[in-house]
């Protein structure tokens, strides 16, 4: 590779959730959702489109805008924004994006030429009498599209939202249309009309009591792919911070519960729980694709201490001998293929790990985020080069990054501004052996500090914690030999 590959994958001033992962050609190309810094809501940018050469993971290439929202006819004013879409390629070699408005419940289809575009509005998912699946109450409601062109050429469709049956998600949300969990469509080759009836593959948690999905009933996210025969429907279950799989020999039908592909605080990991992850968490979206001989899992996590911001990230994952899917952990290195080196400037914002002296849980139902470390940047949302860093490390909080190969390494040298005083502990992990204490006292705008560093293992964790007085953002760190 050109260079480096780390988490999240993307420049850290790009906000692409919610990633689907497609080999075209020979590249890899990935259709997201498009989250503001520091947005309000969800999904508030258009849709763009982001490839490398398979032959290098490093090399990003933003492909600009595919798809505006004004240009669905429904939302011609643009006050609807465009939630997280699916591609494919059709049978007649034409790519066609997949995607709802907001909470409508209806889902749209836009196509283009090429896996970039430019896309066009085609049409509404419908019934064979023309009506809109979703429209009408009694219908199922639409969300989070999963497409797939299976070998023989059929096209099918998978969505759903998985809502706990309440009087307030009727009144918000479903008024009247079906919300059982995931249900799978076939489409005619008009890639627009439904054959027959949408059947249920995955219950909801209202309706998973008894069954194998029970603590891990579909919510929403849904992706497909298949391989070896095997069809593996991937899902955010109700636990949200989690990507489940499901598999089957059917395309639409015989779903069983398979596990846990990642979860973007490791939950079930090492001890992680919930409370005490290794992440800030909350929802999760993302689709699973083979590059040459290695399967890796997209996702993302959530930044500045809210949930409208959020990146991308991906992992590896391996496969058992009888195609059980083991959970990915989640780290700094991703795409990279092989530990980072152990030389060099790396920056605080490709941290897999961050939590306070409490520990860190979801990141909406965490009461006072005063005392939160989070990730942010300077500035407005913008498209060029980034600057995020970690913000507010109070004494305790902890920043962690895996994995390195420190076999050569001899010094650590860290970069810092706010207003903190005490020490800089650097361990061999979460709960590791303290490798050395660098001295913090600065009130000025940033400040360096340095120190030699002896933890020379060529899969080396360096975690970081903020032991004293007042608060420090963390911007980078190098390593030398």
């Amino acid at each position: 590779m050109k260079k480096q590959a780390f988490n999240p994958y993307l420049p850290s001033c790009e906000y692409i959730p919610d990633g689907e992962p497609y080999v075209f050609g020979d590249r890899l190309y990935v259709y997201g959702s498009h989250d503001k810094f520091n947005g309000e809501a969800f999904c508030m940018n258009d849709y763009v489109c982001w490839s490398a050469p398979v032959d290098d993971l490093s090399d990003w290439r933003c492909e600009g805008v595919i798809y505006r929202r004004s240009q669905d006819p429904r939302n011609a004013d643009g006050t609807h924004y465009m939630y997280a879409p699916d591609i494919v390629r059709g049978p007649d070699g034409r790519y066609y994006l997949y995607y709802t408005l907001d909470m409508i419940g209806i889902m749209a289809v836009a196509a283009g030429d090429s896996p970039t575009g430019p896309f066009e509005y085609y049409g509404e998912v419908r019934h064979a009498s023309g009506a809109a699946v979703g429209e009408a109450k009694g219908d199922i409601y639409q969300f989070d599209p999963g497409v797939l062109l299976d070998d023989d050429g059929r096209v099918f469709l998978y969505t759903g939202f998985g809502a706990p049956v309440s009087e307030s998600s009727e009144e918000k949300f479903m008024h009247g249309r079906r919300y059982e969990g995931a249900y799978c469509m076939e489409l005619e080759s008009d890639m627009l009309t439904v054959k027959g009836e949408p059947v249920c593959i995955i219950p909801q948690v209202s309706y998973s009591a008894g069954t194998e999905f029970e603590g891990h009933a579909f919510f929403e996210a849904s992706s497909i792919r298949k391989t070896g025969g095997t069809y593996y429907f991937i899902y955010s279950s109700i636990n949200s911070h989690e990507l489940c799989y499901a598999v089957s020999r059917y395309p639409d039908r015989g779903y069983s519960y398979g596990g846990t592909v990642v979860s973007n605080g490791d939950v079930g990991l090492n001890g992680w729980t919930t409370k005490h992850s290794s992440n800030y968490i909350g929802n999760n979206h993302g689709g699973m694709v083979r590059v040459k001989d290695q399967w890796y899992i997209f996702y993302h996590r959530h930044t500045n201490q809210h949930a409208f911001s959020r990146q991308g990230c991906a992992e590896p994952i391996e496969f058992d001998k009888n195609g059980r899917i083991l959970q990915a952990e989640i780290t700094s290195c991703g795409l990279n293929g092989k530990p980072l080196r152990g030389t060099g400037r790396y920056e605080a914002s490709i941290a897999c790990s961050l939590f306070s002296k409490d520990g860190a849980g979801f990141i909406y139902e965490i009461g006072d985020l005063s005392v939160h470390p989070y990730f942010t940047q300077t500035g407005e949302d913008r498209e060029e080069q980034g600057d995020q860093y970690i913000a507010n490390m109070q004494d305790g909080a902890v920043a962690g990054f895996k994995y390195f190969d420190l076999t050569e390494t001899r010094r650590i040298r860290i970069e810092i501004s706010g207003n903190g005083k005490g020490y800089m502990e650097v361990m061999s992990g979460p709960e590791g052996s303290v490798c050395c204490r660098i001295p913090v006292d600065t009130g000025n705008p940033a400040a360096v500090m340095e120190s030699k560093l002896n933890l020379h293992d060529d899969r080396a964790q360096l975690y970081f914690r903020f032991t004293g007085e007042g608060s420090i953002n963390f911007h980078s760190f190098e390593l030398e030999s």
